[in-house]
């Protein structure tokens, strides 16, 4: 079993996330446990919130909250000053952050892979606007190999129908060839 911890603000679509990554799982013929933390603070706009994905070949029986995670996906790094984004990061994990600038400017480093992606800015180019869980659904899928980009497209398109979902499965295709270049 694979578990993932997103950090991001409330309104950011962290559980959305989440819940996207579970549907892709199941595309892919696996098991996918998605659920948010809001903490004493509530979902309040704004306010730093985590949210959860567990994917496994086998059926999940687990509930608790993720506190050692292999993966971890900070969708707003200014939350890097707030909370300890990495801690209980297993040795060996990686990170996945929405940002123009590097693991050295954020003063990141340990026994981690980390690697900065501007979901934000690929988002904006291509939906208009800044909502960026999608293409970090497609750098995820790139970046971990948990998922396919076959069934990340897959969710995308259940969860938005029509030109919105389109535009987003277009999201995960171009984030998922960039992080992949990157990766390289």
């Amino acid at each position: 079993m694979k578990e993932i911890r997103i950090h991001g603000r409330g309104g950011q679509g962290s559980l959305v996330l989440a819940q996207l990554m579970a549907i892709a799982a199941l595309e892919d013929g696996k098991y996918g446990q998605a659920f948010p933390f809001l903490g004493g603070g509530g979902e309040r706009r704004g306010k730093p919130i985590m949210a959860f994905c567990r994917l496994s070949d086998q059926p999940i029986r687990l509930r608790s909250r993720v506190n050692e995670p292999d993966y971890v996906i900070v969708q707003d790094a200014t939350i890097i000053k707030e909370v300890n984004v990495l801690e209980g990061l297993k040795n060996g994990g990686k990170v996945l952050i929405n940002t123009g600038r590097t693991p050295e400017e954020l003063g990141l480093k340990g026994p981690f892979h980390i690697i900065t992606f501007s979901a934000e800015r690929l988002a904006k180019e291509i939906l208009g606007r800044p909502i960026m869980n999608t293409a970090l659904l497609g750098a995820f899928a790139a970046l971990t190999k948990e998922l396919s980009l076959e069934a990340a497209i897959k969710a995308v398109k259940s969860r938005f129908p029509g030109e919105l979902g389109e535009k987003n499965s277009r999201l995960v295709q171009e984030s998922y060839q960039e992080v992949e270049r990157e990766s390289i």
